[in-house]
């Protein structure tokens, strides 16, 4: 799909698909547009677990899972533009096979488990 113009505009489509997938989930906060970070994030309790970034999907997951991702070429660790990688959060390539449903869906699971 990659991140020429079209290609943003299907992600931001896909995306929205996900967010409608978690509309009407208990604690889950659909984005709440503005500017700066976390914009475009959906939430837990307050909590960030997924959100479009530069065209990539961009998920909280525990820090082993998100090197198997890693290790499996599906992506890198998400950097927020600090120059430093942050070891709970993946970045899935945008022309990664992966479905981002069971993904986001993990990522809920451990927002809610840290909720607690």
């Amino acid at each position: 799909m990659g991140t020429d113009e079209a290609g943003l505009a299907g992600l931001a489509e896909r995306y929205e698909d996900l967010i409608d997938e978690f509309a009407g989930v208990p604690g889950v906060v659909p984005p709440r547009g503005g500017s700066g970070f976390g914009r475009s994030a959906l939430r837990y309790q307050g909590k960030i677990f997924a959100m479009l970034v530069r065209g990539r999907l961009v998920l909280k997951l525990p820090a082993d899972r998100v090197s198997a991702l890693v290790g499996s070429g599906d992506g890198v660790n998400f950097d927020a533009n600090k120059g430093t990688p942050m070891k709970e959060w993946f970045s899935l390539d945008p022309d990664s096979d992966r479905d981002w449903l069971p993904l986001a869906r993990e990522a809920l699971d451990f927002a809610r488990g840290s909720a607690r």
